[in-house]
């Protein structure tokens, strides 16, 4: 199995750009059901055809075998996105099972922060982009097992010249979070580690932090 880490631009967009298309309205347990079945057939030959012929088959039946009317409506968006972008990857079921893995963990974070317009499936219209930021925090957010009330490691990384504002990195990632600290303020320094407390998450998301006594 491929490693994370050693997906390639290219196939980090596709990920990124299936998970904003299904996060519109697509049935992400359906999702899911297919990646699985992807899983299954993974160590045959010609398993990326199999695949695409088997969401050729659902996108066409899906109203006699789904358990819901937007059963094919739902499979015809999943068979369309992967037709636009992974495609591409269809000979390596490995990199496959990874871009799908990656658009699943990030159709969350992509409800909660859509982008651009409704998706088009046309070579003529520019796709959503999405800046390196947003995947930076997709990919914290699919990747990260934070739990409230969890101590972790951050950095100061600013301090404001008004309202005893200060900035907080957690470490190893680009989640940052500002505080006011009327009390530490002065003996705060930029560049500073500490601990920090999580006190809220959103969705897997940290949204408020304090620092740890």
């Amino acid at each position: 199995m491929i490693k994370t880490e050693e997906l390639s631009d290219a196939q980090w967009q596709a990920a990124h750009q299936i998970a904003i298309k299904l996060a519109k309205g697509t049935d992400v347990n359906e999702f899911r059901k297919a990646i699985a079945y992807l899983k299954t057939i993974s160590d045959r030959e010609n398993a990326g055809q199999s695949f695409f012929s088997y969401l050729n088959t659902l996108a066409r039946n899906g109203d006699k075998i789904g358990h819901s009317k937007r059963a094919r409506g739902y499979y015809q968006d999943i068979l369309e996105v992967c037709d636009n972008h992974l495609v591409d990857f269809q000979t390596d079921a490995a990199v496959m099972l990874q871009v799908l893995g990656w658009g699943a963990r990030l159709i969350k974070y992509y409800k909660k922060n859509p982008v651009g317009e409704d998706f088009i499936p046309s070579t003529a219209i520019t796709e959503p982009l999405v800046s390196k930021r947003q995947e930076e925090i997709a990919r914290e957010i699919a990747t990260s097992n934070f739990a409230e009330g969890q101590i972790v490691d951050a950095v100061i990384t600013g301090k404001s010249t008004t309202g005893s504002k200060v900035t907080y990195t957690i470490a190893n990632t680009t989640i940052r979070l500002t505080n006011r600290e009327p009390k530490l303020f002065k003996s705060l320094l930029d560049g500073q580690q500490v601990k920090v407390k999580i006190v809220k998450l959103d969705d897997g998301k940290v949204k408020k932090i304090k620092l740890s006594s």
